[in-house]
């Protein structure tokens, strides 16, 4: 049977999901291989080098570089606290002694007799890596991280913007066509992953931030609205880790878009249970989507499926006009090349879309919307 290879979209309340966490440097793991972990647990932690502040003891004691040792008062090596005296010259008369001064607390890391300036670095700062799911350690990485393992429900979306977050999750909208205004949001969604319907308001942001509200997951939103909320237009970067207050997927697309009624039942039918939410999405090669992730009792036990081609009787989501958005089932998959309006000869298969129409669209316009 001819089968199309495309990128999938997955909506489906039984998933196993793992996820490797990983420092960005050397550090130390917290946590073993079985051990059932929060989303929120710190689960392996980097010390980051300090600041390097430089202190000019030259200018400041009027002397030459050669003669700095004389007139110190510490050595590399000694911890100080801010404020105490790194050098002081010995003058005949007390009244003109004059002593250089520790600008912060830190560490001596060296003394230059060519450039008489010290080196002071701040003590190091603690980088905390989090489990992000709720599940369990399935492998330690030795000194980089763990990857972590849940079973439960998984939601991909379209596109997102801010960081990984977690919360209960609730419901602003009563179907998947309510547009997610700032009337909406309310005192009982505070530090709740919110879900709304068609297409959130620029006006739901600012009350989001008001509320404290960890993520809003709607169908779609306005391209002008994303460039006002983030305040410059998006490259191809991956996103991730804008600092907007909360985070926001979106399962559609940009516009008005009502969103998929299989996500928004699933969404709707696991209110009030926790949810990891991760914004980062890359377009681009190595795609990286939104996601949300529900995880349920225990842990999983065995990696998820890699995904096969797409063959007859797939949902899929057509993913450029002029059919945007709308989802269907692949009908049929023909071998041959068609001509599209473009003028194009390209491959193409015939989708059968939820309302009994059907259309013929290119492969490369589709992508599987896997859920169960």
């Amino acid at each position: 049977m001819a089968h199309a290879y495309t990128p999938g979209l997955k909506v489906t309340s039984s998933a196993v999901v793992r996820r490797r966490r990983v420092l960005p440097i050397k550090g130390e793991v917290l946590v073993k291989a079985g051990d059932r972990v929060a989303a929120e647990q710190v689960v392996a932690r980097a010390l980051l080098p300090g600041k390097v502040h430089t202190v000019n003891v030259v200018n400041a004691l009027s002397i030459s570089p050669s003669e700095v040792a004389r007139f110190l008062k510490v050595k590399p090596g000694d911890a100080v606290a801010a404020g105490a005296v790194l050098a002081e010259n010995k003058p005949l008369l007390a009244f003109l002694k004059t002593a250089v001064a520790s600008p912060v607390a830190g560490t001596v890391e060296s003394v230059s007799e060519v450039t008489g300036q010290l080196l002071l670095r701040e003590p190091p700062r603690p980088l905390d890596l989090k489990a992000y799911l709720d599940g369990t350690v399935a492998e330690v990485l030795p000194g980089e991280g763990v990857v972590v393992e849940a079973s439960g429900a998984f939601v991909q979306g379209i596109f997102g913007v801010g960081p990984e977050t977690h919360g209960e999750i609730v419901l602003a909208a009563s179907s998947s066509g309510d547009e997610l205004g700032a009337d909406r949001l309310q005192e009982a969604h505070r530090g709740k992953v919110v879900v709304g319907g068609a297409l959130v308001h620029a006006g739901a942001f600012e009350r989001a931030r008001a509320l404290g509200i960890r993520a809003l997951i709607v169908g779609g939103m306005r391209d002008a609205d994303l460039r006002a909320l983030l305040g410059y237009d998006l490259g191809v970067a991956i996103t991730g880790s804008e600092p907007i207050g909360f985070t926001l997927v979106l399962t559609e697309g940009f516009g008005r878009i009502a969103m998929a009624g299989r996500t928004f039942d699933l969404l709707k039918s696991l209110e009030g249970r926790r949810a990891s939410v991760s914004g980062a999405t890359q377009i681009r090669a190595g795609v990286l989507r939104p996601e949300i992730v529900v995880p349920g009792e225990g842990g999983g036990v065995a990696a998820p499926a890699a995904l096969e081609g797409v063959q007859v009787g797939d949902p899929v989501r057509v993913i450029r006009q002029p059919f945007f958005g709308r989802l269907g089932r692949v009908k049929a998959l023909p071998s041959g090349l068609a001509l599209i309006p473009t003028g194009a000869h390209v491959r193409v298969l015939e989708v059968a879309f939820e309302d009994g129409s059907s259309a013929v669209v290119p492969r490369s316009n589709i992508e599987r919307f896997e859920s169960a």
